[in-house]
């Protein structure tokens, strides 16, 4: 059974990531005619958005799972490049990228108009042996820093040397992982892990007319390909995990599927990052199935947090009294993360002392104003401070375990634990920035504190009322009535 507290230790995790990197640019607009030039739509751009594609999406997946991560590929000298090592830097993702003269850097450019995909326009060259054998050489320099090697093969010439590196780097001790594209599963001989999907799986041979054809035609590839392990992503099949001794089924999660984009990109990279922190082979494939179920419910290529996998994970394990809390510095970088995939962080505070229905509804109601919550959670000093010397009931870390443990709530981040200027929340609400501010109760927008910060930034404040008769004074009130009956 995995443990939450395993998922604190993600940032031991040290990853390369080695491959096929790209730029995806998204023109965005509205479109409401027909061009007079051709039956095609008339999109008026309204934003242009770019994102880290192929194996950058890879190390992109791995850097929201605070993973330490590099990424070496190989990109042109223009302004797509300078874009990805822009985005690159943004993602805190080291920059081990070759950049060439003589070839573009790989770019997939789509329009979308209301949400529905125009077209798609590709620039790429294939890279040749000689760009390969540079890339194959700066591999050799550097791949020792790192104790998890992901290969990313798109099939567009830059891994053409990939079974050197994997040799270099199985006689060096290191895991190696591999998203193949290849039919001859022999260019990746000694890798620990390949991640095929059905499609790829059947190219290289492999036959699936039934469970047990599944499993014997994959160990026949394994032995005869000097694989370890293959993790056969089956789509609403979930997923396979096969060695040459023993097999684990994972059932697909179940909820609606917005956009299957990139999913092949969190798997090997939520794999990647939980073998590198020190989990099994199995307990990393059971989060990497829960991480593709997470984030084929986004759209386009999105990517997992620590907190989702938790909250996932808590249905089961919070009863066995485990807790996962995010250190408030991981806070501000997942927090930025979330924004870069175009998510909406709300935030709201208060002491939540005796979680009680007023409260549940109150938070769900917030979380419906956008798509992360932020509870900034009064300390017991302050608590104390505010409510009396019998207060708070229960302890921070009860209270901050009690909300973790709630679906609508993402982050909980303690305040207040010094002095009393520090009991309202306007230094949290200061750094964070939400993009709504919510509070509960009969407040005037000009009362709440940190409004001003909020609207001033282009945020916006909303006021929500509380449920009525649900109150901790009124819990406890009525839990001393009893006393005194008794």
């Amino acid at each position: 059974m995995i443990e939450l507290s395993l998922l604190q230790k993600l940032s031991s995790a040290s990853v390369l990531v080695v491959g096929d990197v790209m730029l995806d640019r998204y023109y965005n607009g509205d479109s409401q005619r027909i061009s007079p030039e051709a039956p095609v739509p008339v999109v008026k751009i309204s934003k242009i958005e770019d994102k880290a594609g192929g194996a950058a999406n890879v190390a992109r997946n791995i850097a929201h799972l605070d993973g330490k991560v590099a990424l070496l590929g190989i990109i042109g000298n223009d302004s797509a490049g300078v874009s990805l090592r822009q985005l690159l830097a943004s993602e805190q993702i080291h920059s081990e990228l070759i950049q060439q003269q003589h070839k573009p850097t790989i770019a997939k450019m789509r329009v979308v108009s209301r949400q529905q995909q125009i077209v798609r326009l590709d620039q790429e060259d294939t890279f040749s042996s000689a760009d390969a054998k540079l890339l194959a050489d700066r591999f050799a320099a550097v791949f020792s820093h790192y104790d998890v090697i992901v290969f990313s093969d798109y099939n567009k010439g830059s891994l053409q040397h990939i079974a050197g590196m994997i040799a270099l780097a199985k006689a060096a001790g290191k895991t190696v992982l591999v998203d193949p594209k290849q039919a001859d599963l022999c260019v990746y001989s000694g890798a620990d892990v390949i991640t095929p999907n059905l499609a790829e799986f059947k190219l290289a041979g492999g036959k699936a007319g039934s469970v047990d054809e599944m499993l014997n035609s994959a160990r026949q590839l394994m032995q005869q390909n000097s694989l370890a392990a293959i993790l056969l992503t089956r789509s609403e099949q979930g997923m396979s995990l096969i060695s040459a001794t023993e097999h684990h089924h994972f059932p697909a999660q179940v909820l609606e599927v917005s956009d299957v984009t990139g999913a092949g990109d969190t798997v090997i990279a939520t794999l990647a990052v939980m073998l590198g922190a020190g989990m099994s082979l199995q307990d990393a494939t059971q989060l990497a199935n829960l991480a593709a179920g997470i984030v084929v419910g986004k759209v386009g290529a999105a990517t997992v947090s620590p907190e989702e996998l938790a909250a996932k994970l808590n249905k089961d394990l919070f009863r066995q009294g485990d807790f996962y809390q995010t250190p408030f510095d991981k806070v501000l970088q997942h927090i930025q993360f979330a924004r870069q995939n175009g998510e909406r962080i709300v935030f709201t505070n208060g002491c939540f002392d005796i979680l009680h229905a007023g409260h549940v509804r109150y938070l769900a109601q917030a979380k419906a104003l956008g798509d992360r919550l932020v509870v900034g959670l009064n300390s017991d000093a302050s608590v104390r401070r505010l409510k009396g010397e019998q207060r708070p009931i229960n302890s921070l870390e009860d209270r901050a375990t009690v909300l973790a443990s709630l679906a609508s709530v993402d982050w909980v981040v303690p305040f207040g634990d010094d002095t009393a200027e520090h009991d309202t929340p306007l230094k949290l609400i200061s750094t964070i920035l939400p993009d709504v501010l919510v509070k509960g109760g009969d407040y005037s927008i000009d009362t709440i504190v940190g409004a001003d910060v909020v609207l001033a930034n282009g945020g916006e404040v909303r006021v929500l009322t509380f449920v009525d008769g649900r109150s901790t004074s009124k819990v406890i009130s009525k839990i001393q009535d009893l006393q005194g009956k008794q």
